[in-house]
């Protein structure tokens, strides 16, 4: 499990890996996290188990997304699944927030002082649509104020390795210019990144972190592109020790 970091003060976010002593067999080998990829139900949830006893907090306390490449955000009350979402907002600190990725962007944030947590999952679409946009307007309704949110970026396939048609390339960069990129193959791609950190900077997010694994290139994380069908790794965030409620 990676080491968990300190986004804000009292709150925790960490990001999984494939390999850190789950149960799940090939293809899927061996920490799945994900209900809906085809893996055995029991194991991905002795894996959930497994990562939330990494990461020192209790899996029942997990806010699950069913993500469908959207823009649209929840307000999470309870733990489970919340909904039909790519990102989930909450005032709770009883609850741990999850974004599931393999080549998508996870990000989590934080502000401290008004005692709100976000996730959010970042495809191709929902990064087209602004997911990341309205994740920081949906902490804003719960009392937090842009310039306070601390915001971490996970692991994803990185600029020179998403290659896409140019009319994909083209139709991402209309709404978020940033997007726009270009491979090593020197083929048009899609910069995920490098737009999700584009349009935190313009909702005036005070601080934002980038994890700079690509997970194509890093075989300890699950990576759709390199290898389908295949896991989930996560993006948790959640509040610690005497800051949690």
């Amino acid at each position: 499990m990676d080491a968990a970091i300190e986004l804000a003060p009292g709150v925790r976010a960490g990001f999984t890996r494939r390999h850190d002593g789950g149960v799940s067999a090939a293809p899927y080998d061996s920490l799945n996290l994900g209900l809906g990829v085809g893996d055995d139900r029991a194991a991905v949830l002795e894996n959930r188990r497994r990562a939330a006893a990494g990461l020192g907090f209790d899996p029942g306390r997990v806010v699950w997304m069913d993500q469908v490449h959207s823009a649209e955000v929840a307000v999470a009350e309870e733990p489970g699944v919340v909904g039909r979402v790519d990102g989930v907002v909450t005032a709770r600190r009883d609850l741990v927030l999850a974004a599931l990725a393999a080549d998508c962007l996870p990000i989590l944030a934080a502000d401290p002082e008004a005692g709100v947590i976000g996730a959010a999952h970042s495809g191709r679409l929902g990064t087209a649509a602004g997911i990341a946009t309205e994740l920081v307007a949906a902490m804003v309704r719960l009392g937090a104020r842009p310039e306070r949110v601390r915001a971490v970026l996970g692991p994803s396939i990185c600029g020179e390795c998403y290659e896409v048609p140019a009319w994909m390339r083209d139709e991402v960069a209309r709404a978020v210019p940033e997007a726009a990129a270009t491979t090593r193959a020197g083929t048009p791609g899609i910069d995920m990144r490098a737009a999700a950190a584009a349009q935190l900077r313009a909702a005036d997010v005070g601080h934002v972190e980038v994890d700079g694994r690509c997970t194509l290139e890093t075989p300890d994380i699950f990576s759709h592109r390199r290898g389908a069908p295949t896991g989930r790794f996560a993006g948790y965030v959640w509040w610690h020790g005497d800051d949690q409620g």
